[in-house]
């Protein structure tokens, strides 16, 4: 995919206020709603920047960890009611969700990244189309995800190279089958609860998701634990949270009057350009996920190989890896909630040509990350045995194996913040063919092949590791090279930015 330039804006040498892209005056759906919210839209380009930083943060982490928890929540009593077997259909299932994810952040992010650089241009009407089309693209994938999953011998396919085995298999299929079913409540749910932040209300888009997950709890509790309906109990469950987030969502574009942008039908109506460019911003987003899902499919299956070899077995070491890897993507949740806090920060006064607030917004975002990345670090360490006893982990030797491979996974994660926010800022400022590259570093172009090479090589360099034992090494040693190649990208924008404040070169995204 080319660097899009979809857009040239003209020179602001004072930087003081908002101007309409391609030299146009500011554009907006109608009076009325210029009035509506605008306040809260516009203090993106006047406000503190660590004041608007904090506001927009805090909802945001909360946020991602109450989404994230749906994946603990299914853990935890799937865990608690059905054992390994239910910790490891979650972690066979661990691909396919990751996909499902990749395909809500492609059109959420990206349209809420385009709808960020409209809204600092001052074109609402167009900020209102992408919320539009942003729902029409997620309609047009949920009926092709609900297709694919009801369809047995692409999901037999699918299941065989995520790694099932015979134990897990029909679990697996029937998991993925009911969340296939309702992907459009995640796609809402999620996807387009990102608008909720550019159109100025942070809070509203946490109380969104914490309504979501309250629910997934409750209808989790009562269907696994009370009722006993297992694996579908938990998968329907986690329906009943995304419908729960979903009409939230809808209720507030469609009916409050205060929204800076409403959903309109007509804006429904697909737009190729509008389209083209959500894809393009949104593809970033879509590769780190696609990278995670195929990280998952080659780890399970290298769990089952390897696995096989240890005394803990290989439904052993896919529960012991997949409860290490819902603990690590709990603690990295925070960090990107930081990173898609910020993005209409930086998208907005990028459309402004704010380019000093675009700067101070992205170091101030780092500065954050990191002091979270560092306490989450702490906590993993401090209480490694608490965590662990959480998803009905009992057996003494899968403990202290699971222990030890969390705390070794997570060697890096004080410097994970500075890797993840630096990548989001290249995607809020219409560059998603850097933001798509540094998505790719860690994920596809250093784990994946780490993943293969180290479970041969460690046992050579040091014979008391084992081949399980080089699957965990292999992160730690991703996260650091992935963290140096964001360093050296981000050291080169500062010098593109420091030339569009001063007007050598004019800003393209």
């Amino acid at each position: 995919m080319a660097q899009q330039d979809v857009s040239e804006l003209q020179q602001n040498p004072q930087g003081d206020a908002p101007a309409a892209g391609n030299g146009a005056a500011p554009k907006t759906a109608s009076p009325r709603a210029a009035r509506q919210g605008g306040d809260k839209v516009d203090r993106m380009g006047t406000g503190s920047i660590p004041k608007l930083m904090i506001e927009f943060a805090i909802p945001s982490i909360l946020g991602m960890l109450v989404n994230g928890a749906y994946n603990i929540i299914d853990s935890i009593f799937m865990g608690q009611a059905v054992g390994e077997i239910g910790l490891s259909t979650a972690t066979t299932a661990m691909p396919l969700m990751t996909l499902f994810m990749a395909l809500a952040m492609l059109v959420g992010n990206g349209g809420n990244a385009l709808a960020a650089l409209r809204m600092g241009e001052g074109d609402r009407q167009a900020a209102q189309r992408c919320l539009g089309n942003t729902i029409t693209l997620g309609i047009v994938i949920s009926v092709v995800v609900l297709i694919f999953t009801q369809i047995p011998p692409l999901m037999d396919v699918v299941l065989g190279i995520s790694g099932a085995t015979e134990l897990d298999w029909e679990y697996s299929r029937l998991f993925i089958q009911i969340l296939g079913a309702g992907f459009i409540l995640q796609i809402i749910g999620a996807g387009v609860n990102n608008f909720i932040r550019t159109a100025g209300a942070p809070t509203r888009a946490l109380v969104t998701m914490v309504v979501g997950a309250v629910f997934c709890t409750i209808f989790n509790f009562l269907f696994v634990m009370v009722l006993g309906w297992g694996v579908a109990g938990s998968a329907l469950a986690t329906l009943c949270g995304q419908a729960a987030s979903c009409v939230c969502v809808l209720w507030y574009f469609i009916f409050t009057k205060s929204c800076p942008m409403h959903l309109h039908v007509r804006e429904l109506r697909p737009d190729g350009e509008t389209i083209r460019r959500i894809l393009a911003l949104g593809f970033a987003s879509f590769v780190m996920q696609i990278g995670m899902a195929v990280v998952n499919l080659v780890l399970n299956n290298l769990l089952n190989m390897y696995g096989a070899l240890s005394p803990i077995g290989a439904e052993g070491a896919k529960a012991s890896i997949g409860v290490v890897g819902r603990i690590a993507m709990f603690t990295v949740l925070p960090l990107i909630g930081v990173a898609i806090a910020i993005q209409p920060l930086e998208g907005y006064n990028f459309g402004a040509r704010l380019f000093k607030r675009v700067r101070k917004t992205l170091w101030s975002g780092v500065i954050f990350a990191t002091v979270l990345a560092t306490l989450c670090w702490a906590l993993v360490h401090l209480f490694p045995a608490q965590i662990i006893s959480f998803f009905g982990i009992t057996d003494p030797n899968l403990r202290d194996f699971t222990i030890f491979a969390l705390q070794v996974q997570l060697m890096m994660l004080p410097f994970v913040g500075f890797q993840i926010v630096v990548s989001n800022y290249f995607q809020a400022t219409g560059q998603p063919i850097k933001s798509i590259f540094l998505s790719l570093t860690r994920q596809i172009l250093f784990l994946i092949p780490l993943y293969v090479a180290l479970p041969i090589m460690l046992p050579v360099w040091f014979p008391q590791y084992t081949g399980l034992d080089a699957l965990y090494f292999a992160v730690p040693v991703a996260d650091f090279l992935a963290i140096f190649t964001a360093l050296v990208f981000i050291l080169v924008e500062r010098r593109r930015l420091h030339k569009l404040e001063t007007g050598e070169i004019q800003a393209r995204y």
